[in-house]
């Protein structure tokens, strides 16, 4: 089908605006514009409610991080989710994915803590992937702090889809339980072939140039694309992880191996809920407030992964 009416639409506006790639800009110039095309972009209105939010700090692998609780209505104990922001491992904050966990807190009925993760390229690859697992340990030992019971999930979008898969299965091993993972187009194979990767490369919002541009300040210096921090869809045991919501979108490059990561986890014996959402970009995730088909399906799928943390 083609893509969504309302996305297409701002797309096209994108386009006249004649604004230049953000592969031709710097990092500090590519933060900006997506803190200025999100939360800057967002009206009061727009803000999807929740019982309450609290900025604190977590650690991470080189010291405390940034991080925002979101508690929902209703009485509590509640599950526990661990949210990692999108933007490449090179941007995005959380600002630029308060709406997001918003919905996930939202939808799922659960609290969600939003995790400021350490930045490329001043911090490149595993330090990204080192601060998820190093809060995740630390977040995993204080639910009583948060949503009160033990059931804990992960969730995140595109690069922060990366990093949930990856503290699953870094938790898995070390033997902490969780209850659920939610990657939401994911990035989870740096160096696969994929059709969408072609057939999605340009003019669909996340460019095949821009992805290059992210692992290149990511993990340009490292040697191997398929070490699981990075390509977690190599990961050596698959076994018993905890069940998937992986969401993909019909016009994303990273389609494909998020769909992938689906099949390897079925292949595993573990439970993977994959939904393809035809008419969608990638950052869909985001755009609810412009596209009612695209907030139906944020709608569906954080209903889906609620059912998943709680059995």
């Amino acid at each position: 089908m083609p893509v969504d009416p309302h996305i297409a639409a701002m797309l096209t506006m994108m386009d006249e605006a004649g604004m230049p790639p953000m592969y031709e800009g710097t990092p500090e110039a590519g933060r900006g514009l997506y803190l200025a095309l999100t939360h800057g972009a967002r009206t009061s209105e727009q803000l999807v409610p929740v019982a309450g939010t609290e900025d604190r700090s977590v650690p991470g692998d080189g010291g405390d991080l940034r991080a925002r609780v979101y508690r929902p209505e209703g009485e509590g104990p509640f599950p526990t989710v661990i949210f990692f922001h999108g933007g490449g491992w090179v941007i995005g904050d959380l600002d630029t994915h308060d709406n997001m966990a918003r919905n996930i807190c939202r939808g799922s009925g659960a609290v969600v803590v939003a995790v400021d993760y350490r930045l490329a390229p001043e911090h490149p690859f595993p330090a990204a992937a080192d601060d998820a697992v190093a809060a995740a340990r630390w977040i995993a030992g204080h639910l009583d702090e948060f949503g009160g019971d033990q059931r804990l999930g992960v969730a995140g979008d595109s690069a922060g889809g990366n990093l949930s898969a990856v503290v699953a299965q870094v938790l898995q091993a070390d033997g902490t339980p969780l209850a659920g993972q939610f990657l939401i187009y994911p990035a989870v194979d740096a160096e696969g072939e994929y059709p969408s990767r072609v057939e999605n490369a340009k003019g669909y919002f996340l460019e095949k140039d821009t992805m290059d541009w992210f692992y290149g300040h990511y993990a340009g210096a490292w040697d191997d694309a398929k070490d699981p921090r990075l390509s977690p869809l190599h990961g050596s045991d698959l076994s018993g992880l905890p069940p998937a919501v992986i969401v993909t979108a019909e016009f994303d490059p990273l389609r494909d191996e998020g769909e992938a990561y689906g099949e390897a986890l079925r292949a595993a014996g573990v439970s993977a809920d994959v939904r393809r959402y035809d008419g969608m970009i990638h950052g869909f995730f985001d755009m609810g407030t412009i596209s009612p088909v695209a907030q139906a399906a944020i709608e569906e799928s954080c209903a889906r992964f609620g059912q998943v943390l709680r059995g």
